[in-house]
């Protein structure tokens, strides 16, 4: 009869972990695409924010396209 409790409990245990591996699992899951997504916009604004380059041909200096200051 003591055995018989043993792997009661064994396995009541068992069981346990196992549902809270499930939640840890779901949990960091929807933790990591919270967080792709959040770098997904960061570097989507980063890509937005930079200015396209444009060589100049007399002096060979890359300058932003719309740079019209002149400054050589």
């Amino acid at each position: 009869m003591p055995q018989l409790i043993a792997f009661a409990l064994l396995g009541a245990g068992l069981w346990a972990g196992y549902r809270w591996f499930r939640r840890e699992s779901a949990r960091v899951a929807e933790d990591l695409k919270r967080a792709e997504a959040e770098l997904s916009k960061r570097q989507k604004r980063a890509a937005d924010a930079m200015p396209t380059l444009k060589a100049d041909p007399e002096t060979g200096v890359y300058r932003p396209a719309g740079d019209t200051t002149g400054r050589r």
